[in-house]
């Protein structure tokens, strides 16, 4: 199923389950605004050659609209659209002030010098310019962007404006006003996401079995932080392959062989295995970190795992969803799972708007506090109305949304 028709599917459902008002049901599914730019930079063979970029803003009701950019061959204006939903509802889940975007350029970076891709960055940034600000849109990073490519949109916007504004994008190096333990917020995240669900099974950190698909920022920092308390990481895998050990793997020197091989394969004393294979793995915690629609119909049957913490955005279909459900299989959703990486976002931007910034103890803690709260929260919902965790994670954000728009009313 295409990705977007997935999440309108999932929405239709949450608003049946919460009777939402017709006139808001059918405001929120359509975006704010979207944008389609056309951005022509010169190669550095002297050739000129045109991109196609994203940006879209589905909902601004609780404040300036939020979420990453992403450079990738499969983006489009379907996938944007569909990722700044999912961003309107991990917004308002986690009570931040802040409606839902995401943005993004259809190219091959792997492919592209370090010029081409700052000459790239750099068009996008002029193109989209009149709808981003630190009162309007807030970017982020996100597949294939980085904390030196929020540098040159918040350059390209500074000189624009004439003066500097460090709040117009997240996730920017720490001497641009970037914040502290934001590199790994949407790791941590999902780590503190695996400590709040093995309560709910018994289970404790240390020999706890656990496979990971994607092994970049997320995947990364999340199997660091695992293996760091005594979890057996039995399995990772990324685009080029997956490596396993039954007796677990030592993270922090496969980390050393990804960053130099750019693979995670052809480790000392491991397997070689499919992206398909890991998903299926007997293990206690399943992390798909890696892409969309991962988790189908035709494998859900056959995951072993006893909980899957979402690390990436949409990895599990709904008829997954439902499949996984009725095995008793504990799934902590993509909008409450990796939403570390948006919750240091929001410290970082009221760190910039206020020109003082914050210990990193204390923005862990105050990070671990929020997503161990709404944690708290959804699962007794869930239970409450014998649902999945991710429709109660749903219905808390979207009713969120809703009662602000009610609240406001219809202008004009």
């Amino acid at each position: 199923m295409p990705f977007l028709k997935s999440v309108l599917k999932q929405y239709d459902l949450v608003a049946d389950k919460l009777k939402l008002d017709d006139r808001i049901r059918e405001r929120l599914l359509y975006p704010k605004r979207s944008l389609i730019v056309s951005i022509p930079i010169e190669m550095d063979t002297g050739k000129m050659k045109v991109y196609e970029g994203y940006r879209v803003q589905h909902d601004v009701t609780l404040g300036p609209s939020k979420g990453g950019i992403r450079y990738h061959l499969n983006v489009n204006l379907k996938e944007v659209t569909a990722l700044a939903m999912l961003m309107s509802w991990k917004c308002a889940l986690m009570q931040l002030p802040y409606g839902g975007a995401k943005g993004g350029i259809c190219c091959n970076p792997a492919v592209m010098s370090q010029g081409e891709i700052e000459r790239l960055t750099r068009r996008y940034t002029t193109e989209i310019i009149g709808s981003i600000g630190p009162e309007e849109d807030i970017p982020a990073p996100d597949m294939n962007t980085n904390m030196q490519t929020m540098a040159w949109m918040m350059d390209t916007y500074s000189m624009q404006k004439g003066h500097t504004v460090l709040g117009v994008v997240t996730g920017k190096p720490l001497v641009l006003g970037g914040s502290l333990g934001r590199e790994d917020g949407t790791g941590r995240g999902v780590f503190y996401m695996v400590e709040e669900s093995i309560k709910v099974i018994e289970k404790e950190l240390k020999g706890l079995r656990v496979a990971i698909q994607g092994f970049g920022n997320v995947g990364s920092i999340a199997a660091k932080l695992l293996y760091e308390n005594e979890c057996k990481v039995i399995a990772v895998s990324n685009s080029k392959g997956g490596a396993y050990n039954a007796a677990g793997i030592n993270v922090k020197n496969l980390i050393q062989h990804a960053k130099k091989n750019k693979t995670v394969t052809d480790f000392p004393d491991v397997d070689n295995i499919t992206n398909e294979d890991l998903l299926t793995l007997d293990c206690d915690v399943l992390i798909p970190a890696a892409i969309e629609g991962q988790i189908t119909r035709y494998n859900a049957n056959n995951i072993k795992a006893k909980i899957i913490v979402e690390g990436a955005n949409g990895p599990t279909t709904p008829e997954a969803d439902k499949i996984l459900y009725d095995r008793g299989v504990l799934l902590i959703p993509d909008i409450l799972a990796n939403s570390g990486g948006v919750v240091i976002s929001y410290f970082e931007w009221v760190q910039d708007l206020q020109f003082y910034f914050w210990k990193e103890s204390e923005i862990q803690q105050r990070l671990k506090e929020i997503m161990v709260n709404i944690f708290n929260r959804v699962l007794p919902l869930s239970r409450e109305k014998k649902i999945d965790i991710r429709t109660a994670a749903w219905m808390l954000g979207i009713s969120r949304i809703a009662e602000a728009q009610k609240t406001r009313g219809l202008y004009p």
